[in-house]
């Protein structure tokens, strides 16, 4: 009986040391090592040691602290006034006195269209004009003779009417005349184009020794009004109460405008109206904010981010969002224990932003609550808590 023992022990022998030639001919003899010290004793020995240190995670504490409330709407710069330069009478421009691009005041004199046809038609008419008045005024001289004598009956009646209604006929073709005078006065005065706003004048659509049309299409040039500038931007409707509520509150809100990547901050200004109706076709509503635009970094028709400042909630709870986990129950926490421990805690939230949001109810200010590390996690699991982790705080996450 002891001899097939003997063999049956030298033959499983034989066995695992075959086993351990083929492993340090495949993997090298490293390999053999390892593979000898993960014997299934020892891999118990460490799954059942991790398992009393408990599951390494990252840690954030909840904090009291004021979180803004900021809406982030796509929006276009929109200039308050932007005029195309036109000319009210028709002649050759003879003089064009601006630079393309340049910055005009309001009354700066931008071009001259030769005014000497209209300068000789007012001649003419004020001489026409002058003209009648002395005829009105010699009828009025016969007219109070006549009116004398019609009292001493010593002319006809119907030829002392007829003077009366000379003097008027006359009256009326004197103020015709000076509304002639007045109209060519007026073209003189049209035939130097002056710059009905401030601001920056374009590129120019006519040369000098053209033909310029009154009410041409493309007009002199381009003049846009740069500051004050505005934005236009949406909303959805489902904000418009409490927007349109702080408005009234507080009748201006504070807006920045950050470029289109939304990854610098152009400029900053104030909303203090919106349209007067909804899109349908939307569901948003317009609303314009101002800017100063003192440096010139908003441009027109530029797209820009308006982060539009709605409110703050004062003295409010707030965690990372990274803590936030969903279950059957609602959104829940993992918050840490003193005895290192966790806590599966229902929360209820407010209003998030970036990397922070508002917790209502489920946690208390100071609490820890689990931001990494929670794929193993359940109630009641024993963690660790690294040093590094520890001291993060949502605060700064805020920020």
């Amino acid at each position: 009986m002891s001899k097939p023992n003997f063999l049956r022990r030298s033959v499983l022998r034989l066995s695992f040391t075959g086993r351990q030639l083929l492993m340090a001919g495949t993997f090298g003899i490293g390999a053999l090592a390892t593979a000898s010290s993960l014997a299934p004793s020892d891999t118990r020995a460490a799954a059942t040691k991790s398992g009393q240190e408990g599951q390494p995670v990252g840690v954030e504490t909840v904090r009291k602290g004021d979180m803004p409330y900021v809406l982030s709407e796509l929006g276009t710069v929109v200039p308050i006034a932007t005029v195309t330069v036109q000319s009210r009478v028709d002649g050759y421009l003879t003089q064009i006195l601006f630079t393309e691009g340049q910055e005009v005041n309001e009354g700066d004199l931008l071009a001259v269209i030769d005014p000497r046809p209209y300068e000789a038609q007012l001649k003419q008419y004020e001489g026409q004009l002058a003209a009648d008045i002395a005829q009105l005024e010699e009828a009025k001289i016969d007219d109070a003779r006549y009116q004398k004598l019609l009292k001493h009956d010593s002319v006809d009646a119907q030829t002392a009417l007829d003077q009366h209604y000379k003097v008027q006929q006359l009256t009326g073709t004197v103020k015709y005349d000076q509304g002639l005078v007045d109209t060519y006065k007026l073209d003189i005065e049209y035939c130097h184009i002056k710059a009905p706003v401030s601001g920056r004048i374009g590129i120019r659509a006519v040369d000098k020794g053209n033909y310029f049309v009154a009410g041409q299409t493309d007009g002199l040039a381009t003049l846009t009004q740069m500051k004050p500038i505005s934005v236009i931007f949406t909303v959805p409707q489902d904000k418009l109460g409490l927007i349109w509520k702080r408005l009234r509150q507080v009748k201006e809100l504070p807006v920045e405008a950050w470029d289109s990547a939304d990854s610098t901050k152009l400029t900053t200004g104030k909303v203090g109206s919106l349209d007067s109706e909804i899109d349908t076709s939307t569901g948003t509503v317009r609303l314009r904010a101002l800017f100063e635009n003192s440096d010139e970094d908003l441009f027109p028709n530029q797209f820009v981010n308006a982060h539009l400042m709605i409110d703050t909630e004062q003295g409010v709870l707030l965690a990372p969002t990274s803590a936030l986990q969903t279950g059957p129950n609602g959104t829940f926490v993992y918050v840490v224990q003193s005895n290192n421990t966790v806590s599966a805690k229902t929360v209820k939230t407010g209003i998030s932003q970036g990397s922070t949001v508002v917790i209502t109810s489920g946690v208390n200010d100071g609490d820890r609550v689990v931001t990494s590390g929670v794929d193993r996690l359940h109630d009641g699991a024993k963690v660790t808590v690294p040093d590094s982790t520890s001291t993060g705080n949502t605060d700064k996450a805020a920020k």
